[in-house]
């Protein structure tokens, strides 16, 4: 009798060690659980992110407005003149005294008068009661029936260098009348992803943890932060280092063509490119499991790194948006950089595979 009660309790031991035994049908019970949850919580975000849905849109235009000016100063003829040179000038390079024939790049409203983009006018540089340096129109200026008489402060920040100003075509276009709508909630969206990143690795972990050793299911709170972090620093990789370069050739290409680049092709393009870079940036925090585990080492990591290099260069080639190589390693260069992390972090945490 003890024997069997002894056969029993291993028996028992073990099945809690392997997180107890689930049907097939209970396996998609768990996993509908969890995919309810995960969505209901991007829903919640994406509903938060809705009211800060500007400032998100307005982060995200930014690297593509700068390269769609430096694009389009390429292709603007020169049409400010100083003291009576016709010559392109940087506002930030004028000194007192300084007269240039300025062009307003934007509709601008001068008290009750509305000025058109591009209308020109005769500006000299002085500086306010404050003793700060401005422009002042040098002449009457005509904008219609209405008439800015001289000396009339301009509302230019005279820091600000003349081919770094916007352009009325330096912006995104929208075709259809819900298509901004659609861009928002597609932002809210997108950004309530990023924001549930932590949440959803955590529904990921809940998932298979039952099929996990009791040792192996205390990785979680390593693995979702390791995770958290990489994400953050791949998005941000692809935003400030990946995308400006590649924008910048991708607009240049465009000398012979008025650039009109329509905003849902620019989110879907910039959005995806920032997700899938927090994606390829999980190969670390994936790299502390599997080596905690022990079912990859340091060893077999360097062993490899020739297949690792071929694969990244294939992945970089197949995500880059152009078929250059400068920017096809320029997507490389990060990936090779976490394959080192990962070497590394397989080397400090690697463990061989237990048990029990």
């Amino acid at each position: 009798m003890s024997r069997l009660r002894l056969i029993k309790s291993k028996q028992e031991k073990e099945s809690e060690d392997l997180g107890g035994q689930m049907s097939f049908l209970e396996h998609l019970d768990e996993l509908r659980t969890r995919l309810i949850r995960s969505m209901a919580f991007v829903l919640i975000a994406a509903f938060a992110c809705w009211f800060v849905s500007g400032y998100i849109y307005n982060f995200l235009e930014r690297p593509v407005n700068r390269a769609l000016a430096e694009a389009q100063a390429q292709r603007r003829v020169p049409i400010a003149g100083l003291n009576g040179q016709v010559s392109t000038v940087a506002l930030n390079s004028l000194h007192q005294n300084d007269k240039v024939r300025y062009a307003f790049p934007e509709p601008t409203r001068l008290g009750a008068v509305s000025i058109p983009a591009g209308t020109s006018v005769l500006a000299r540089v002085d500086k306010d009661p404050q003793g700060t340096l401005g422009l002042y129109t040098d002449e009457p200026l005509a904008a219609g029936s209405d008439l800015v008489p001289k000396d009339v402060k301009l509302p230019i920040d005279i820091n600000t260098p003349y081919e770094k100003l916007r352009d009325p075509n330096d912006k995104l276009v929208v075709t259809t009348v819900l298509e901004s709508f659609a861009i928002y909630v597609k932002v809210s969206l997108y950004a309530a992803i990023g924001l549930s990143v932590p949440f959803l690795l955590w529904q990921i972990w809940a998932f298979v943890a039952p099929g996990l050793y009791p040792h192996e299911r205390k990785y979680v709170t390593p693995f979702i932060a390791l995770s958290s972090i990489f994400f953050v620093l791949g998005v941000a990789t692809a935003y400030y280092l990946i995308f400006p370069p590649a924008a910048k050739y991708l607009l240049g290409l465009g000398s012979d063509f008025r650039l009109l680049l329509k905003a849902d092709d620019y989110f879907d393009f910039i959005i995806l490119l920032m997700l899938g870079m927090g994606g390829v940036a999980q190969m670390p925090a994936i790299t502390y499991v599997l080596a905690r585990m022990g079912l990859v080492t340091a060893g077999w990591m360097v062993k490899v790194w020739r297949v690792a290099f071929i694969t990244i260069l294939i992945a970089a080639a197949v995500i880059s948006p152009t078929n250059d190589v400068p920017n096809m390693l320029l997507f490389a260069a990060p990936m090779f950089v976490l394959y080192a992390i990962s070497i590394v972090v397989a080397w400090i945490c690697g463990r061989k595979r237990e048990t029990v």
